[in-house]
């Protein structure tokens, strides 16, 4: 309800302090400009976000621990990845090493989440992401086969010059840079489809190649074309929803 302040001031001319009684309602303030150095540039808090991809969804626990960073091998996790005030911050350089020694694969500062794999129904990956301009020639959320498939994904979102894109080919998102977005990200097992929302409008759909089982991933992945020297994204109020 509405509530009474008692605020005191003085008068221009110095004279006798006057007091009044102000009604307010309480005021919810946001800061949006919490500036914290690390990755490759500077990070600025902000929020995105409009329609609701999530509707009819029932939204999936998941604990710190579903978590799982790889990022690589041969140097400490704290110099690719931070955890701070609830953003996840990931970076890597063109000419990191791998995050283990028995792949072959590019540099990679990624979360794995695990724990929730699935193989039927309809997933959903909900996250708000940011990426710095500069970073280029990275995946930056995958949703990737069992371990052995045929084929390592069934989507990639990668960040080339600006632009948001399904691997390297269609465009998704045309003004990706310097921008907290809200990506949704939707994979209907039976039919064998992805859908993908920016900020609650749908971008982006096609059929996929199906595999037996899936998990999400995002971060910053290197890909073959493109790279910035240091590629970095940032992820917050990450969420899985499923339907079945």
């Amino acid at each position: 309800g509405m509530k009474s302040f008692r605020i005191l001031f003085s008068s221009s001319n110095g004279g006798a302090m006057m007091a009044t009684r102000l009604r307010l309602a309480p005021v919810l303030i946001v800061v949006t400009s919490l500036l914290v150095a690390m990755g490759c540039t500077f990070l600025v808090a902000a929020r995105g976000g409009s329609g609701n991809p999530t509707a009819g969804f029932e939204k999936v626990e998941l604990t710190d621990g579903d978590f799982q960073v790889q990022s690589p091998f041969n140097v400490p996790e704290s110099q690719r990845f931070q955890y701070r005030n609830g953003v996840r911050t990931f970076w890597v350089h063109r000419n990191d090493k791998p995050f283990n020694t028995a792949t072959h694969t590019n540099p990679r500062s990624e979360v794995r989440l695990r724990g929730h794999d699935y193989s039927s129904g309809v997933w959903q990956f909900e996250g708000y992401g940011y990426i710095p301009s500069g970073t280029s020639g990275a995946s930056v959320m995958q949703i990737h086969n069992q371990e052995g498939a045929a084929h390592s994904t069934v989507l990639m979102l990668h960040v080339y010059n600006g632009v948001l894109r399904f691997y390297s080919g269609a465009e998704v998102e045309p003004d990706i840079y310097n921008r907290w977005f809200r990506l949704n990200v939707v994979h209907n097992v039976r039919t064998s489809t992805v859908t993908v929302y920016v900020d609650g409008k749908h971008k982006f759909g096609t059929s996929v190649t199906p595999s037996d089982s899936y998990y999400f991933k995002f971060g910053v992945y290197m890909q073959h074309h493109d790279q910035s020297s240091c590629m970095e994204s940032r992820w917050t109020n990450v969420t899985l929803y499923s339907k079945h």
